[in-house]
């Protein structure tokens, strides 16, 4: 990961500002008047050729006049002074630089070789540059505010284990300002604007590898470098950092224009959702979900470490929203066991005691029975996190003392379980509870659905020492420059280990029948073109033939029609296969996704998939229990086991098949444009899965 020389950038201990102003509230002075004012404890060098002082400090004409090479510049200057002050820092030996100058790759060709330029100096000199066109960067813990945003001019936020990365300035100050807000604090703060070198992923890696930082707050509008970026979010799981992510746009890309299923079904949207589960980000949906998110994550004592929800609820209709809101986020409200609920009616003998546990109004006559609740919903009912709404019980200060003690003692003889409280509170009773550590929410939806958050990471920090090898593939055949036809598209993949029906090319219909005498009935005959994708559209598959005549009869017609409705098609003869037993027809795919490059893509149906858009992508290559997740997120997952009379079928050779496609995919890399297998059929558990058609189109095509 290209985190070197980063520490320059956020823990430098000198900085120069390079068109330092004299006024605090232009952009050159907002830096100097910030590191003065906050409490910046290392030397700041304001670089001013017009003035010997600035803003109180000595001043110096250029950086190669200061009295000593700062670790990190801020550089404040018009575009073509930037790329200069860049070239005379790299000269000084300065290892870090944060550009706030805009007029670079955003505005025009000319900007783009403006930064071009000055990126190529940066790297010859072994500095590393943050932006340009960004709003600038922020040490929490060492007063560090290299930045012109207002947000930090009159209320800093608190040192804290929040750290923030933003592409866009403006949002990244509204981040850390409500951030601050809402009281919790921050570590490390970076805009990265153009990214021209060190971009939204390196900053996440650094964030994930320094020890005081404890969730990462993401902002996104596209990845620009794949590689980076999948590397960057695997060190934050390893490290236990959750991801919580604001990704913006979502558009489809290049659908229109594709020919192949599984290119019409991958929108940029769906991909960036399906990596983003791939590695463990939590996508929010809102700015209120980020914050909630983030709040649990940094709050919280623990991760959700099973699906086991409890609910206490003084309201019996808020227990069913909660309930209801855990079911649709696929938590499980289980019913206690009966022993549990004895046990319960015996001490509250006015509740409800299933789960949602409804202790009703009463229970604030006789507060202390709280404590025994949750003793029991955590020792007998073997509840992995609780929730407890007490409405607007929370404005009660001599009741809170007590329900927080209680709570309090719940939590040492149970670590490890999480608890959220949601109540309506004043200020203060709510900084008391968060000073014992709990986690304080007013709306019980919100409350579940950041639960639901605390259990998605624990999954996926589980999932980081998992063991799931990529399928290893030699000897692969390089991918032909023009389309091929179905058998040879078949044989390729074969080389890959997915397994194929038998089959042969005849080139007339009398050869096609002497091969189905050869090979055996029932059989399947298929027009042989690298230029019609879809066969079934002109008439071009005949299925279960079981005889010489009707297999010649089909082969004429098929070659007749491909002539009708496809005059301009190469056509390569016939595609005389054998009939896949029965089984449950499934598509695999790949394309090109611009940030993410191949895609596998899986669902169920055949051609019905394209119509309902039941599928679920992946980030090539992957392995096979990545695939089985792959598998369950489908909606018609159910079809895969025992259902109505069929058999359960072969999991097992199906997520094998995936990670084989991933692998053959990652291979290939950019000389592949897509790969539709479809239908690949899939037997009864333990008798396999087999691809009946395939289509690869490689990125490079002849003249066809």
């Amino acid at each position: 990961m290209r985190i070197d020389g980063m520490d320059a950038i956020f823990a430098p201990r000198s900085v120069a500002v390079i068109g330092a102003s004299s006024d605090p509230k232009r952009i050159g002075g907002r830096p100097v008047d910030f590191l003065k004012r906050h409490g910046f404890q290392g030397t700041i060098l304001p670089i001013n050729p017009k003035s010997p002082e600035v803003q109180g400090l000595t001043a110096y004409p250029s950086i190669t006049e200061a009295p000593s090479t700062p670790d990190l510049a801020v550089i404040a200057l018009p575009a073509p002074l930037a790329v200069q002050a860049v070239e005379d820092c790299a000269a000084r030996g300065v290892r870090g630089a944060v550009i706030f100058s805009s007029g670079f790759s955003e505005v025009n060709a000319e900007g783009a070789a403006l930064q071009a330029r000055m990126v190529d100096i940066a790297r010859e000199g072994g500095m590393r540059l943050v932006g340009p066109n960004c709003l600038g960067i922020a040490n929490v813990r060492h007063n560090l505010y290299a930045t012109f945003t207002p947000g930090v001019e009159k209320h800093l936020p608190k040192p804290g284990g929040v750290s923030i990365v933003s592409q866009s300035g403006a949002f990244g100050s509204y981040c850390m300002t409500l951030v601050r807000m809402r009281g919790l604090g921050v570590n490390l703060w970076a805009t990265t604007g153009n990214s021209c070198d060190v971009d939204f992923a390196d900053a996440v890696a650094y964030c994930a590898q320094d020890d005081e930082t404890r969730v990462i707050m993401g902002y996104l509008e596209g990845a620009t470098d794949r590689d980076r970026l999948v590397e960057a979010l695997e060190l934050a799981r390893a490290r236990e950092k959750p991801v919580v992510m604001m990704k913006v746009g979502r558009s489809a890309v290049g659908a229109e224009a594709a020919q192949s299923h599984t290119a019409s079904l991958a929108g940029s949207d769906a991909v960036y959702d399906a990596a983003f589960r791939q590695y463990g980000v939590y996508r929010a949906q809102s700015v209120d979900e980020m914050f909630d998110v983030t709040y649990a994550c940094a709050e919280s004592a623990s991760m959700m470490q099973g699906d086991r929800l409890g609910l206490v609820t003084v309201s019996g209709g808020v227990g069913v929203l909660m309930a209801d809101e855990a079911e649709k986020l696929k938590l499980d409200v289980p019913a206690l066991p009966d022993h549990a609920q004895k046990k319960l009616k015996e001490v509250l003998p006015f509740a409800g005691v299933r789960n949602p546990v409804d202790v009703t109004a009463q229970l604030v006559n006789q507060i202390d029975l709280l404590e025994t609740n949750m003793d029991v919903l955590f020792g007998d009912g073997e509840i992995d996190g609780a929730i407890i709404f007490m409405s607007t019980v929370g404005l009660v200060a001599d009741l809170n003392e007590a329900i927080r003690t209680g709570l309090e003692r719940i939590r040492e003889k149970f670590p490890g379980r999480p608890m959220l409280f949601c109540s309506l509170t004043e200020p203060e009773g709510r900084a008391a509870y968060e000073k014992s550590g709990f986690i304080v929410f007013e709306e019980p939806t919100r409350a579940v659905r950041a639960m639901a958050a605390l259990r998605y990471f624990a999954r996926s920090f589980a999932r980081a020492g998992e063991h799931d090898p990529i399928p290893e593939l030699s000897d692969l055949s390089p991918l032909p420059d023009d389309m091929v036809n179905e058998i040879e598209a078949k044989a390729l993949l074969a080389e890959a280990g997915i397994a194929i029906v038998r089959e042969t090319l005849a080139k007339t219909p009398e050869a096609a029948a002497e091969a189905a005498q050869e090979m055996g009935y029932p059989i399947v005959l298929k027009i042989a073109s690298p230029d019609i994708l879809h066969k079934s559209d002109i008439g071009g598959v005949a299925l279960n033939l079981r005889s010489v005549e009707e297999v010649r009869s089909a082969g004429a017609r098929i070659l007749e029609l491909a002539s009708e409705k496809a005059p301009d098609a190469r056509i390569d003869g016939l595609v005389v296969a054998e009939q896949a037993a029965p089984g449950l027809e499934a598509i695999l795919g790949v394309t090109q996704d611009p940030a993410f490059g191949p895609v596998v893509m899986f669902g169920l149906g055949g051609v019905l998939v394209e119509a309902l858009g039941d599928v679920s992508f992946r980030v090539a290559p992957f392995g096979p229990a990545e695939a089985r997740r792959m598998i369950d997120e489908i909606h018609g997952r159910k079809l895969l086991d025992a259902f109505r009379g069929a058999p359960e079928r072969d999991i097992g050779a199906l997520a094998d098949a995936l990670a084989r496609l991933s692998a053959f995919a990652a291979h290939h890399g950019a000389a592949l444009e897509t790969i539709d297998v479809n239908p690949l059929i899939v037997g009864p558990s333990g008798q396999g899965a087999v691809a009946a058609d395939a289509v690869i189109v490689p990125t490079r095509r002849g003249g066809h």
